[in-house]
């Protein structure tokens, strides 16, 4: 998949006059944040059962190699087979050389981010392998030739109505008085089309929610079921993950699983918890006759032992971005990349370098909300603060914004200087401002006043109303004797 992030302005600009998307993501607070508060609510354990999570991933990350070796010795001793890949390139072979053994036509896919980050749909189709996606938020972005929005619900930025366009436009069999305007009846039109997929493709491919290093079993959570078809009916089941997937026991991914569907979607669990192992054996009615689990590094063994590591305890439920100031105003797509909100901002960076995604750690407000709702308590403004202080190590950042750094801090690192500065500046702008109250217009401020007002001070500094309000002489240190 091409980089897009250097084109995350633009994308922005573009975002927010866009009125379909607006009207969209206006869906996000009922659909996701309430439902997740209330789901957190009913469960009076819910804050240890984070810590609990945290602290698997934080001691599966430590010892990593160890469990996924042991994962590898277990999915090899029930018949299946796993590929390491250590970049998107290698992952991708890895799975044309099995569709080609096989002489695949056509490969039926549950929803996998990682396939997204590798950008496999476009390279099967390059060497005439037809991909089909069934989930149904993936197989509408597909008939759109869209990437997905949003890491669980991948057309998040569509409204009802464009979905129902969609498919009279793309459906050719489609009667023209079919009636498509509830959620029902296109969830029917899209299964009425799907349904043949599943049973003409040789090969299926599914993402993996965990590892279980114990039992080498894979496990994927889904809403809708496409994920047990895909891996049931072809003759080949390819599972794509990526390395930190792993926990040590079963246990651990059911503690997990308390936390995941409750962050995601509000729901005590998801509809479907699949756990595969192996090929299909003796005496079974159903399942693949190959087995194969292919295991993506692509950068994260890199973030290993460094103040990133933090990230690799993500489950993709997407609250981050749920929750989020800025990807509620823009949507998913001003990313640029397969992942979005404040965790893209984290991981796009680790995988494309700073140098072409650091517009990201950049789009964040660091209002603390992310890390709030993080069910691995992840400190998410605290890694996009580690890319803001590479990206200006580096001399990556504009000329203007390093040499207003440089003014502020020589101020900021003279208390004296900076309170009488900032009390001649605050009262100058009140007086200018006490007629309207407000800026239309401000020297160095343009980025902000060509979209709205700037507020006109009203002629204190916060430091000398803190420091009213805790009966203090202006400048006062605590403790000092006024």
């Amino acid at each position: 998949m091409e980089a897009r992030s250097h084109t995350f302005k633009e994308n922005v600009e573009h975002a927010l006059t866009d009125v379909q998307l607006q009207r969209a993501l206006g869906n996000i607070k009922e659909g996701f944040i309430g439902k997740r508060a209330k789901a957190a609510a009913r469960m009076p354990e819910f804050e240890q059962l984070r810590d609990a999570a945290r602290d698997i991933k934080n001691h599966t990350l430590t010892y990593l190699d160890a469990y996924l070796e042991r994962f590898e010795k277990e999915v090899t001793a029930q018949g299946g087979k796993v590929h390491w890949c250590a970049t998107a390139a290698e992952a991708r072979q890895t799975v044309l050389d099995i569709c080609r053994r096989v002489d695949a036509k056509t490969v039926t896919k549950g929803k996998s981010m990682v396939t997204e980050e590798i950008g496999l749909n476009d390279f099967l189709s390059e060497h005439n392998i037809t991909p089909i996606e069934t989930d149904l938020g993936e197989y509408i972005i597909q008939l759109r030739k869209e990437p997905p929005s949003h890491i669980i619900a991948p057309a998040v930025h569509l409204n009802a109505d464009q979905v129902a366009d969609d498919f009279r436009k793309y459906h050719l069999h489609l009667p023209s008085d079919r009636a498509l305007d509830t959620a029902a009846q296109l969830v029917a039109e899209a299964r009425g089309e799907l349904r043949q997929r599943y049973l003409d493709a040789d090969v299926g491919i599914t993402g993996a929610n965990f590892l279980i290093a114990e039992t080498g079993q894979t496990v994927i959570v889904t809403n809708e079921g496409n994920g047990d078809l895909t891996q049931a009916l072809p003759r080949v089941h390819i599972v794509m993950a990526s390395l930190e997937k792993a926990v040590p026991t079963l246990e651990d991914a059911t503690t997990i699983m308390r936390v995941l569907a409750r962050s995601a979607t509000g729901q005590e669990q998801s509809v479907y918890t699949t756990f595969s192992a192996g090929p299909k054996r003796e005496g079974d009615l159903d399942g693949p006759d190959e087995f194969h689990v292919i295991l993506l590094d692509n950068g994260r063994s890199a973030m290993l032992g460094t103040e990133f590591q933090d990230m690799l305890r993500c489950i993709r439920c997407g609250a981050c971005m749920n929750h989020c100031p800025v990807y509620h105003a823009v949507g998913g797509h001003a990313y640029g990349w397969t992942y979005v909100g404040p965790m893209g901002a984290v991981l796009t960076p680790a995988q494309l370098g700073v140098e072409k995604a650091g517009h990201l750690p950049n789009a964040s407000t660091f209002c603390g909300r992310c890390e709030s709702v993080c069910p691995m308590r992840i400190p998410l403004p605290k890694l996009m603060r580690h890319w803001r202080e590479r990206e200006f190590e580096r001399h990556l950042t504009p000329s203007a914004v390093r040499n207003g750094l440089k003014f502020w801090s020589y101020f900021a690192t003279r208390p004296k200087l900076y309170r009488w500065a900032t009390r001649i500046q605050v009262r100058s702008m009140a007086l200018l401002g006490s007629r309207k109250g407000r800026f239309s217009r401000l020297p160095l401020a343009g980025g902000w006043t060509r979209h709205r007002d700037f507020p006109a001070p009203e002629g204190r500094t916060f430091q000398d109303l803190w420091a009213k309000r805790r009966g203090q002489r202006p400048g006062q240190q605590p403790g000092e004797k006024a």
